[in-house]
């Protein structure tokens, strides 16, 4: 009994156990990949136009984005409690706009539903945080694949609560909304106690990569099966029977990892344990801190003294030269020759500050590139329930649901990609994103056209592209201004989504809607006029607002974005060229 006890408290600790749980909890974080599948409800419901439609999904953006907050109160919560307040924020903010849909409670002003709308999806922002930091900290040595594979299933979690809903068959479509609020928030509550740090830098095994690989297929596997399920979904009148089964079998699939940890502890010998390089002591780093500080110093003067084409040599050749510069400044420093000068800042590649980071150009030509790009694939997440109508097809959650697939395999394909771009060629990692990004322009093209299926492939280039961004970004901003302050780089980088789809879609792309549907229901009932204010700021009455209905509603906002994104290709590029001696130095070494 007393070996039982100490095998289940084991696995209780157990790092695989967390990453597993953290899996489903993340799973739950990428319910803001709904807004397609909700904005038409909602729209119904109560009569709103496209352009307050297009308000509130400024709104989820800023709460799906806006971080600051949740990383101040995760320093000071426990993991529990920063989960609680998540699912709790979750839960009142979706569930009350529940409540308003079906009549339950009196309407709120369109600035209050915005509100609610923020603070649902802001809920996500804590499940992401404590789900990121802890299994970081649990896999020291395997940042790249936990964080890929994490980010992946937020980008999956439309897909899978999509599959769900199918189950429930209900003719009221308001109860996506109620699954939206509820669901998210038993997950989180009810695995709250698990996803922790458990001091996984102590349980290293040799099979580790073995058990990622394990998780790398369960991911495409289910990928795939969610899109051939959808699929058929959409092609033959299933009954309800073998809807069931396959929620069933996505269930099963989605439990397979937790086998790892179950093998791991009560199935293998704790023989092959390992530990991670722990910090070195602090004692003996404040003893050598003046040795260090000059050393630095002359290296940074050897970063302004060496000729230019020392960077173009190969790398062996590049590392004698500069050792050999750097012994005789050292000499020249000692005996007095020289006057070292101190550096004012860091260099690309070392640990940068929010603020030293805003007057560099690169950051600046990151987050333009990302605000382009990846704002301009949310307009059409946003907008995909809108664009699924306009264009014949009844049912819009299947676009919502490939588009999630397509931005889970963007970003596992994005991450894996660019990792071989760094590594094996000491190449730019941005210049993965402009390849997302120029995939991106023919999207964009593909739905503005509106040709039989356009939406299908709209739907893959657009989501593989915008999935790509948010592995490739985050790599990218802490290979050039480092990890120390990671988390502020971050989510100011994360700002680039709301401020983008605020123009892009509460603008751009809601203005044009509006103007087309009010063209063709003047063509359709000429006698039919409405006031410039309740064309711009719509009304709550009984009269439905005009629906767009052919390629044109969408046709001029896909061109627009297509656009935007080959300028975007274009900074992306110039990033590339300026980036490309920090990515030989970083890399240069392992490349050769």
């Amino acid at each position: 009994m007393g070996r039982v006890r100490e095998r289940l408290g084991e696995f209780f600790h157990n790092r695989w156990l967390v990453f597993v749980a953290a899996m489903w909890v993340q799973s739950c974080a990428g319910i803001g990949y709904l807004f397609g599948s909700i904005s038409p409800v909602i729209k119904s419901y109560l009569n709103y136009n496209q352009r307050q439609i297009a308000r509130l999904g400024v709104a989820k953006d800023l709460g799906d984005s806006v971080g600051f907050l949740t990383g101040s109160l995760c320093d000071i919560l426990p993991s529990w409690g920063a989960l609680l307040l998540g699912s709790l924020m979750n839960l009142v903010g979706y569930g009350w706009v529940w409540l308003i849909v079906t009549g339950r409670t009196p309407i709120l002003p369109l600035w209050a539903m915005c509100i609610l709308i923020f603070v649902g999806t802001n809920g996500e922002t804590f499940f992401n945080t404590v789900n990121l930091v802890s299994c970081v900290q649990n896999f020291p040595k395997s940042r790249g694949p936990v964080v890929g594979i994490l980010k992946g299933f937020a980008g999956l979690g439309g897909a899978i609560l999509t599959q769900i809903y199918a189950v429930i068959q209900t003719p009221d479509h308001a109860s996506l909304i109620f699954m939206v609020a509820v669901g998210p928030a038993m997950v989180g509550i009810s695995l709250m106690f698990i996803v922790r740090p458990v001091g996984g830098h102590k349980q290293i095994k040799s099979s580790d990569g073995m058990s990622f690989t394990f998780i790398y297929s369960v991911c495409l596997i289910l990928a795939a099966y969610l899109m051939a399920v959808m699929i058929l979904q959409d092609l033959v009148d299933l009954t309800h029977t073998v809807i069931v089964i396959f929620t069933v079998i996505l269930f099963i699939l989605l439990l397979i990892p937790f086998v790892i940890p179950i093998i791991l502890v009560f199935f293998s010998e704790p023989t092959d344990l390992a530990e991670a390089a722990l910090p070195p002591d602090t004692s003996k780093q404040e003893a050598g801190k003046s040795e260090n500080d000059i050393n630095e110093v002359i290296f940074s003067e050897v970063e302004d003294e060496k000729p230019k084409d020392v960077d173009l040599l190969p790398a062996l050749e590049r590392q004698k030269r500069i050792a050999q510069l750097q012994a005789k400044l050292a000499q020249a420093a000692a005996e007095g020759a020289v006057r070292i000068k101190r550096r004012r800042g860091p260099r690309r590649g070392e640990d940068f500050t929010l603020m030293q980071a805003l007057i560099k150009a690169d950051f600046w030509l990151l987050f333009m590139s990302l605000l382009l790009g990846s704002a301009s694939g949310l307009t059409v997440i946003d907008n995909l329930g809108q664009m699924s109508q306009s264009l014949g097809y009844d049912n819009a959650h299947i676009f919502v649901s490939l588009i999630s697939i397509w931005n889970f395999l963007g970003r596992i394909g994005g991450g894996y990609l660019s990792e071989i771009i760094v590594r094996d060629y000491a190449y730019p990692r941005p210049v993965g994103m402009a390849v997302a990004q120029a995939i991106m322009v023919f999207g964009h093209f593909f739905l503005g056209m509106g040709w039989p299926g356009a939406l299908y492939v709209g739907t893959l280039l657009i989501g593989l592209g915008y999935g790509a961004h948010w592995s490739i970004v985050p790599a990218a901003a802490s290979e050039l201004f480092g990890l120390k302050k990671f988390g502020a780089l971050y989510n100011f980088l994360t700002l680039a989504n709301p401020a983008g789809s605020l123009v892009f879609s509460g603008l751009i792309a809601s203005s044009i809607y509006d103007s087309e549907a009010e063209k063709q229901a003047h063509q359709h009932h000429p006698h039919l006029q409405r006031d410039l204010g309740s064309i711009f700021f719509g009304s709550l009455g009984a009269e439905e607002p005009p629906k767009c209905a052919g390629s044109i509603c969408f046709f001029l906002t896909s061109m627009i974005m297509s656009g935007f994104c080959i300028i975007a290709v274009v900074l992306s590029m110039i990033l590339v060229y300026r980036t490309k001696i920090v990515y030989a130095n970083l890399y240069g070494k392992s490349h050769t």
